[in-house]
This record gives structure tokens, C-alpha cells and sequence, in this order.
């Protein structure tokens, strides 16, 4: 898979195209999926160009490996959903055609406010 500047979560980043934000900082941006699977449904993605997550550990830079894991955490807090303040949630990557990635940019769907269910069925 080929890093697209058209997907849609590029132009989401360069403001083409709405979103509802949840929170945002310099090295990432979550908000809400539009076509939401549970309760709480929210992507995070990098604002780097990088297609997956082997991507993103072949080329990000320490800073924005820290800045996207302290992201996931900080916007579940804000979602009430993290361990620390709510019952949990799931962080889910999907890496490539076999891993069922749609969208070439790195993102992580957070699943939360109700049960999720059944890892893999």
C-alpha cells in the first residue's frame, strides 16, 4: 500500500474535509468515525505521512511514536473510556490488505462505552 495525499484522512488533516474533533495536539489528531461500530467509535491518526503501522516504526521519529501512544491514551480519558477513568476500551490498527486496512494512513479505531466483544470472529 502506497502513501495516498488524496485519502481521506489527508484531507481531513488539511482541513478539506470536516470533522468532530475530539482532541488534537502536534503530533496527532482523534475524532469521532463517521460509520460508528460501537457506542464510542474514534480514530486517532498521526499527522505524519505513513501508510500503516510498520510505516510509522520504519519512519516516525521517537518523538512521534510518544506523541501517538500518549495521544491514544489522553483521548480515551477524554472519551471516559480509559482504564483510569471508565471500564476500558479497545485500540484497533488495521495493517494492510490481510489485516483489513481501507484508508492508506496509519490510524487506530478506539472502541469503548459498552462491552466490545469478541477479538477476532
Amino acid at each position: 500500500m502506497i502513501y495516498d495525499n488524496n485519502n481521506i484522512f489527508a484531507k481531513i488533516l488539511r482541513g478539506e474535509i470536516p470533522c468532530e474533533k475530539i482532541y488534537e495536539d502536534e503530533f496527532i489528531l482523534s475524532f469521532y468515525d463517521i460509520n460508528p461500530k460501537k457506542k464510542i467509535h474514534a480514530l486517532v491518526i498521526p499527522k505524519g505521512k505513513y501508510v500503516n503501522l510498520d510505516d510509522f516504526n520504519s519512519k516516525a521519529t521517537a518523538e512521534e511514536m510518544v506523541g501517538l501512544l500518549k495521544g491514544i491514551t489522553t483521548v480515551a480519558e477524554k472519551l471516559g473510556i480509559s482504564a483510569k477513568v471508565g471500564k476500558g476500551y479497545r485500540a484497533l490498527a488495521n495493517i494492510s490488505e490481510h489485516g483489513g486496512q481501507e484508508v492508506p494512513h496509519l490510524h487506530f479505531h478506539l472502541f469503548g462505552g459498552e462491552k466490545v466483544g469478541k477479538m477476532v470472529e
